[in-house]
């Protein structure tokens, strides 16, 4: 007999297993995502503001933006609450948005990021016909069709853990609603999820990542192909900002995700992920505002109308 009980809410332990570093990551974390969230906001302003910017790299580099920010504002909060008041109650509902919202994040800015690898293979291997394929409607279609294809693919995840039954233990060994840690709290077969990661996965890591390194490949033969020294620096130099961003993306998702035995790893890398979660937004718009000639000049041109 198993005893199967209607949970209501759940209690998030943080890291107990750090008790006299509670207030130095408060502290950290705090800061990281104060950071993260004013420089994301700044790129979304210029950009917005400058009309040389209104260009697709830079749509969609706002999309980037807005969606760290999303990513950011659905765990960050509740983690400092943890850390600081203690605050580790979460409602079933609660816990279960949060999941959904960052699953959601994940994909879509995998799809996002496949987006703009298409805009720089345009850009550099059909430069003629570049303003004519990505016109407004075709980056508004891209843009629309990442997030649609985050909140599509997130949802089989969410629906099938939410309907597993829990017992014993409410206790989620994590600092969110992490899906692995939750799924480990259910007293029923979770070998669906399992499947479900190698396959859903393949969709939202494997198959953007094949398109983006399709894209690039062809981008690399087209540089490859120009004759002088100037021509390749100049055209590298227009898409060495998202392979930059695209190889922390995949780099960090592949270190601190991607390992055996995920599910049933009884010491998640809570602190490894933390970092990849708070410091990967803060990372994207360093990287596009000291790669980008064009960011630059518009912040010199924002900060002097500001005196």
């Amino acid at each position: 007999m198993v005893n199967y009980t209607s949970v209501t809410e759940f209690l998030i332990l943080g890291f107990p297993e750090f008790p006299e570093l509670q207030l130095p990551l408060f502290t950290l974390f705090s800061i990281l995502y104060l950071m993260a969230v004013l420089g994301n906001l700044l790129v979304i302003c210029i950009i917005s503001a400058d009309q040389h910017l209104h260009i697709p790299m830079y749509f969609f580099l706002a999309n980037l933006s807005a969606l760290d920010i999303c990513s950011l504002s659905s765990i960050v909060p509740k983690t400092l609450a943890i850390l600081l008041a203690k605050d580790y109650n979460i409602s079933f509902l609660g816990c279960f948005l949060q999941m959904y919202c960052y699953t959601i994040c994940v994909a879509t800015e995998f799809a996002l990021l496949t987006a703009m690898a298409y805009d720089r293979y345009i850009a550099i291997c059909n430069p003629l016909h570049y303003l004519d394929i990505m016109n407004k409607r075709a980056c508004a279609v891209l843009a629309a069709a990442s997030w649609i294809v985050g909140i599509l693919e997130s949802l089989p995840h969410n629906i099938v853990v939410s309907q597993f039954p829990f017992c014993d233990s409410n206790v989620i060994n994590h600092f969110f609603c992490e899906i692995a840690a939750v799924v480990k709290l259910s007293c029923s077969d979770t070998s669906i999820i399992q499947t479900m990661n190698y396959t859903l996965g393949s969709f939202i890591v494997l198959m953007p990542f094949l398109l983006t390194l399709t894209s690039y490949v062809f981008i690399i033969s087209t540089i490859l192909k120009i004759r002088s020294s100037e021509g390749k620096s100049k055209a590298f130099s227009t898409c060495s900002s998202h392979l930059t961003v695209i190889l922390l993306a995949y780099g960090t998702m592949v270190g601190v995700y991607i390992h055996p035995g995920t599910m049933d790893t009884a010491d998640p890398k809570k602190l490894p992920i933390a970092m990849y979660i708070v410091t990967l937004p803060l990372l994207n718009p360093l990287i596009y505002s000291l790669r980008s000639r064009e960011i630059k000049v518009a912040l010199k041109k924002a900060i002097m109308m500001t005196h």
